[in-house]
């Protein structure tokens, strides 16, 4: 028999990931400006969720590790930041360089404007500096300076250490992941998939994605997910192979186009909800005919997000999860 297909993104759609991947991002930059001079002069939190989230939908930011990073080349555009030394020791680098840099020039910036990443965005676009790209190389335990206090702030010291096997050097505390929340009834996901099959398409890494489809207790209505770590491995594949070098992470529609290939023939039409600009570019793109639905239900501002999801190809645009059934069909 044939179903309906709704593919879901995660971080913003079925999870509320304000107070954990988005609160990260800012506590990742206010840590990682500690050392420097004048840091303790900065507010904190250095910018609003809302300026974040117009950041983020600004496009092709599809973890929040590399949304972290460009952030940091947004903070560090107007810092003059001295020759820095390259120690074997990534961590010695990264000391010795950020007390070299005064980052009194961002107070203004901070506090005149209500949305200063997004001003620094309009004004300069695409920023690039080399000490954060330095700090954004290699992995966590292996340089990736921005990447690793990124998973300490998210994970926790505790489940940091266990996962990387390496101490924690900025955060000591709980972890961010434990304040996500369920943005749907758990009812109402076991209802939808009864008559339909979903699927999942998230950006985040496989463990964290586990961990909450495991947390939340929705691992069982999802008959496929994909992850960074299947694009990751699918993009390696192809660099054996043919030696290309390409990323298929959103908005690159292979995670839908793979999802569909599982399921075909038994499909009568295929969706995504996502909220992303990103998302519904992914669906547009996709081979296998994805309508995408752009959810606005955690964006700060709705407004904002309404227009760039449909300047992205959006199918449509709903305030809350219940308007899927309108769509896709209502659940038995």
């Amino acid at each position: 028999m044939q179903k309906n297909l709704i593919a879901f993104d995660m971080d913003g759609v079925l999870v509320d990931v304000s107070g954990s991947y988005r609160d990260t991002v800012r506590r990742t930059a206010q840590l990682f400006l500690q050392g420097a001079y004048a840091w303790e002069n900065l507010p904190a939190p250095l910018f609003s969720l809302t300026d974040l989230s117009r950041v983020k939908q600004s496009g092709g930011l599809n973890n929040d590790w590399d949304l972290t990073y460009f952030v940091l080349k947004l903070l560090f555009s107007g810092i003059d930041c001295p020759d820095f030394p390259d120690e074997k020791d990534a961590w010695q680098t990264y000391r010795k360089a950020i007390a070299r840099c005064d980052v009194s020039v961002l107070l203004p910036l901070l506090t005149s404007s209500n949305s200063p990443l997004t001003s620094v965005l309009e004004k300069s676009g695409k920023v690039d500096h080399p000490f954060i790209n330095k700090m954004h190389t290699g992995d966590v335990g292996s340089g990736n300076i921005i990447k690793q206090i990124f998973q300490e702030v998210y994970l926790g010291r505790e489940l940091f250490e266990s996962t990387y096997g390496t101490p924690a050097q900025k955060h000591l505390d709980a972890g961010y992941i434990t304040r996500e929340k369920l943005m749907v009834d758990k009812s109402f996901i076991a209802e939808l998939a009864r008559d339909n099959i979903l699927a999942l398409a998230t950006g985040r890494p496989r463990a964290e994605a586990d961990y909450a489809l495991d947390f939340f207790g929705l691992r069982e209505y999802f008959t496929s997910i994909y992850t960074l770590d299947e694009c990751l491995m699918e993009e390696e594949k192809i660099r054996g192979a043919k030696g290309l070098f390409v990323s298929l992470s959103k908005p690159d529609p292979w995670m839908l186009d793979a999802i569909a290939a599982e399921h075909a023939p038994h499909v009568l039409q295929s969706y995504y909800v996502g909220d992303m600009p990103d998302d519904m570019l992914a669906a547009k793109n996709s081979s296998a005919g994805f309508k995408g639905i752009g959810l606005l239900c955690a964006a700060p501002d709705k407004a904002y997000l309404k227009k760039e999801l449909m300047r992205c190809g959006a199918d449509y645009i709903i305030e809350g999860h219940q308007e899927i059934c309108k769509i896709a069909g209502n659940p038995s």
